[in-house]
């Protein structure tokens, strides 16, 4: 039996915050499902310059989930997706 059914999980990581709203470091955790859809809680409790005790969250449908996750919040490569889960542990 094989792993492909499971999420892979990754943190998104900013390197600078050209919006000045969600800081820097490690700004959301999320998951990558299978079929390519993305969810993803935005770290916005830990985040010393926001005024809020929520995560939000966001949903990018597959199949381009992870690539429409990058041209949103990937601020022109500032912000990167770092996987948690090796991809060939899923295989």
């Amino acid at each position: 039996m094989t792993d492909d059914h499971v999420p892979r999980r990754f943190e998104l990581v900013r390197e600078e915050d050209v919006s000045k709203t969600s800081g820097t470091g490690v700004v959301a955790v999320g998951v990558e499902y299978p079929d390519g859809a993305v969810h993803m809680q935005w770290r916005n409790a830990e985040n010393d310059g926001l005024e809020t005790d929520a995560n939000g969250c966001a949903f990018k449908p597959a199949p381009d989930g992870l690539a429409a996750t990058e041209e949103i919040h990937g601020h022109d490569g500032r912000t990167t997706v770092r996987f948690l889960d090796d991809v060939d542990e899923r295989q």
